[in-house]
């Protein structure tokens, strides 16, 4: 693999890559650093790249499993906690953040509801482009999209009326 078809095949995916490491890791700076990382390693293995016939699945399942390594050697719960702690005051934020609202809950919810709302509402991927990237069945995807989105509509609803509550109780 020449330099240039290395990067029209595989650097152009680093912004897809990133998007994707960052809904993982939560920090922009550690996503650089997957996305880097797993850059270098494409570029040792090139030759190898090749014989994979979907590059795009196969760099976002590198991410994925770059990503959970990291999480792994990292203080997660104590991390977990504090970000539970800062989500929580969510409902006392102006309801004109309602993008960040909806960010925050589905940053809230379980590891593969995140991945599979955010490859599909964010990266507009079918169900079996997820499946393959997620190594899930589609029935799998199907029911943790379903879940998920029921979750933040959920959370969405409860802020809506907390909202209307406190407008209601402060006129």
């Amino acid at each position: 693999m020449t330099q240039e078809t290395f990067k029209n095949t595989v650097f152009i995916l680093k912004d897809e890559m990133y998007r994707f490491a960052k809904r993982f890791v939560m920090s922009s700076d550690e996503a650089e650093d997957v996305v880097q990382d797993l850059m270098i390693k494409f570029w040792q293995k090139k030759e190898e790249l090749e014989k994979f016939g979907n590059l795009k699945s196969y760099a976002l399942k590198s991410v994925k499993n770059e990503c959970l390594n990291r999480l792994k050697h990292h203080d997660v719960k104590l991390s977990f906690a504090d970000l539970q702690l800062h989500r929580s005051e969510l409902y006392s934020m102006d309801v004109n953040n309602m993008k960040e609202h909806i960010l925050g809950f589905i940053n809230q919810l379980p590891e593969k509801q995140k991945m599979v709302i955010h490859l599909k509402d964010v990266e507009e991927y079918d169900v079996s482009e997820i499946s393959e990237i997620m190594e899930m069945e589609e029935n799998a995807v199907r029911a943790n999209l379903m879940r998920a989105r029921q979750k933040v509509k959920e959370q969405i609803s409860q802020l809506m009326s907390y909202e209307q509550r406190t407008i209601s109780g402060s006129v």
